[in-house]
């Protein structure tokens, strides 16, 4: 019985939000009119005592009679002080309350939709696959969220297109790569031979480059809990492997590194990418890991020139590459770092870049902990 009550609330509630606010405005007006009439029948008599009743009383004896009449003259039942004024008030106030009462609760029922739908295009910003809407509420609520979950959808769909056609393309320019390679090897001239080869080596690095920076930003990876000193310690014991200089500091055993809620394989590609900065342009990398303000914070520096300051925030823009500053024969191609900005920011986080104190540059990629992610 009680959820038939209930489904024939909910169907005779509007669908549509001007049905819903007239709605909300005939009940508040009704409530405040039934409030305002019991306060006046039940408060209003012990506010000002009971009312006089029958005529009343005649005059005096005496020689005169009307208004010429001797002594005082009979007091009038309306003459009560301050009973009209004090009621209009009452009612008034009442009315006021019960109307203020019921805009705050429909301005909470009917934005709460709507901040579900901005909440969730916050959320897309961050990661294009998650979960479409449930479509709820009213009927131009369910409509917006159709739209917004079409939009998504599209937009899946055209990353996955463009990641096709860019596997494509890769594919059709390493073919005659691979055959200039091949004859390449086959010139007689050494240095000629050498020259063609390191063009080769470059049109691949950067056609590799570009696929890694496309696939960063459609990646759908899922979220694990993760020790992040274990991922330091295997990805700096795998570069000192092959023989680059990179060293990890031990975090303080009496603050531990408590583990994250992130997504593994990109968070390693996103440090990898730093690391290798620092490594082609530094010489050597340092790593830290540490907590700071209900942050995890992975610090990765390195003795080399560093960046003018003007420069810092544009090297996290694709294909950029400092003048001057940095060695541009190093056979980068100005995507590292900004892939690792792209990851950090789907991970809810960022990559903040600066000159250490002694020369060299600091790239620190900073992530907030579960309970400080935004909605």
């Amino acid at each position: 019985m009680k959820l038939r009550l209930i489904g024939l609330a909910r169907r005779l509630v509007p669908s549509t939000l001007f049905g819903r606010l007239a709605l909300l405005l005939c009940v508040a007006v009704l409530i405040s009119h039934a409030l305002a009439i019991k306060l006046m029948f039940e408060v209003g008599p012990s506010l000002f005592g009971p009312m006089p009743n029958g005529p009343p009383p005649g005059p005096p004896p005496g020689p005169f009679t009307g208004p010429n009449m001797v002594g005082p003259q009979p007091p009038h039942p309306t003459d009560a002080p301050g009973l009209a004024h004090l009621g209009l008030w009452l009612d008034i106030g009442i009315r006021l309350l019960a109307l203020m009462v019921a805009a705050w609760i429909g301005a909470r029922w009917l934005a709460q939709p709507v901040r579900r739908l901005a909440d969730a295009a916050r959320e897309l910003g961050r990661d294009i696959h998650r979960a479409p809407l449930v479509e709820q509420g009213s009927d131009e609520c369910r409509e917006a969220t159709r739209v917004f979950n079409q939009m998504q959808a599209q937009i899946c769909q055209q990353l996955s297109e463009r990641d096709s056609f860019v596997a494509a393309v890769s594919h059709d320019l390493r073919t005659p790569l691979t055959r200039m390679a091949l004859r390449a090897e086959s010139l007689q001239d050494g240095e000629q031979r050498l020259c063609f080869q390191r063009d080769i080596t470059e049109m691949n690095t950067m056609i590799t480059a570009t696929l890694d920076h496309l696939r960063g930003v459609a990646s759908g990876e899922p979220m694990v809990l993760l020790d992040v000193g274990s991922l330091l310690s295997s990805l700096v014991d795998d570069y000192q492997s092959w023989g680059h200089p990179v060293t990890l500091v031990e975090a303080d055993l009496s603050s531990p590194v408590a583990p994250l809620l992130t997504q593994a394989q990109a968070l390693r590609r996103c440090i990898s990418n730093i690391v290798d900065n620092a490594v082609r342009y530094g010489g050597s990398a340092r790593v830290r890991c540490f907590e700071e303000a209900g942050q995890l914070c992975i610090e990765v520096s390195d003795p080399g020139p560093g960046m003018a300051t003007a420069d810092l925030n544009r090297a996290l823009t694709p294909f950029f590459r400092a003048e001057g500053s940095r060695n541009r024969h190093s056979g980068g191609v100005g995507l590292g770092l900004s892939i690792a900005n792209d990851i950090a920011r789907r991970l809810h986080g960022e990559v903040r870049l600066k000159n250490g104190a002694s020369g060299g540059l600091v790239a620190t990629v900073v992530l907030p902990r579960p309970s400080s992610t935004p909605n």
